[in-house]
């Protein structure tokens, strides 16, 4: 246990967690400060694509049969995670349901800072993982969506005894692959595998991978700053929900990161980015999906208590933790 608070302590000193806690503090503060939405999605475009060119090179260079039992396990835990939802916040005195759908959705997306962050971190710490896991990010992001919006016009047929709308399945897949975050990836992986991309991955992307990840860190934190306003709008569960969630979310696809790794070989350090986007939650293609998929869910509840609460704990509290297990699981 000492090893393991030793590793966890060491985690919280990253650079990473350091910029997004600096956001924090001067938006608390009421600087002024303000960084341009172009730059942010030129920011995470940047990291999106980057990230996508690295499992693209290593999906080119691996045995595809490798990735088929992770990607299922990605697309179970985007599921579960809606019920989790549906079933734990849900039911909770005061909380609509739609909302509670939409929050689960939320969190069953993918966070495409929050893999960004990981990365390097594995890096730094010198844990090996499969480049390809950044490509688990669709598996996950995609039927959580769809899940959630799906679980909600159900429930929304029932108590208002008409007859369920026809959900187009096909159009939420379409809007989330057209996506900005998602385009950015697949475009990534597309090139990394059908192209030769090294020269300019090496020369230009590698390099400024980590800094503009930091100025991204420190947006979010703000950001996350900025929302709590609006999260002491709604009902004190949202808070709660979205401290506890990241964390079991994490735990449970650790632990199928570890069964994979007994039948398949799939590795420790693969199984932390699998944790960590399980335990994050969607900042870019998830809340225009949620929006246009349940109308009558309350952004404030959902989005608030994402990125106020939810990011903030994947990034400070579940990297720092998952690292650190594997360290201590890989001795």
């Amino acid at each position: 246990m000492t090893e393991f608070i030793t590793l966890f302590i060491k985690q919280l000193q990253s650079p990473t967690l350091g910029f997004l806690i600096g956001g924090m503090v001067v938006a608390s503060f009421g600087s002024q400060l303000a960084i341009p939405d172009s730059i942010y999605r030129f920011i995470t475009f940047f990291l999106l694509l980057k990230i996508g060119l690295t499992g693209g090179i290593a999906i080119r260079n691996s045995n595809p049969a490798e990735i088929f039992l992770p990607a299922l396990a990605a697309v179970a835990l985007g599921i579960v995670i809606v019920f989790i939802g549906r079933y734990t916040l849900g039911k909770l005195p005061g909380i609509n349901v739609p909302d509670a759908v939409a929050t689960g959705g939320l969190f069953g997306a993918v966070s495409g800072s929050t893999l960004a962050a990981v990365l390097p971190q594995l890096d730094t710490a010198k844990i090996p993982y499969e480049a390809w896991t950044a490509a688990l990010y669709p598996f996950m992001d995609i039927p959580a969506l769809v899940t959630a919006i799906v679980v909600a016009s159900v429930y929304l047929s029932k108590t208002t005894g008409k007859a369920a709308e026809k959900v187009e399945i096909w159009s939420i897949i379409k809007e989330s692959v057209q996506s900005s975050a998602v385009t950015s990836l697949l475009l990534g992986v597309a090139l990394g595998i059908l192209t030769k991309p090294e020269p300019v991955y090496e020369s230009f992307f590698n390099p400024l991978f980590r800094g503009f990840l930091s100025i991204l860190m420190i947006i979010m934190g703000m950001e996350a700053a900025q929302r709590m306003n609006e999260l002491r709008k709604v009902a004190q569960w949202f808070a709660i929900y979205a401290f506890f969630a990241p964390i079991l979310h994490g735990f449970l696809a650790f632990g199928l990161g570890l069964v994979i790794h007994k039948i398949t070989g799939f590795s420790i350090g693969g199984a932390v980015v699998l944790a960590v986007i399980a335990a994050s939650s969607s900042d870019i293609s998830g809340p225009p999906t949620l929006r246009a998929g349940i109308p009558s869910a309350n952004p404030s509840a959902y989005i608030g208590a994402s990125t106020a609460i939810g990011t903030p704990v994947a990034i400070a509290i579940c990297i720092p933790l998952f690292i650190g297990i594997a360290q201590m699981i890989g001795g």
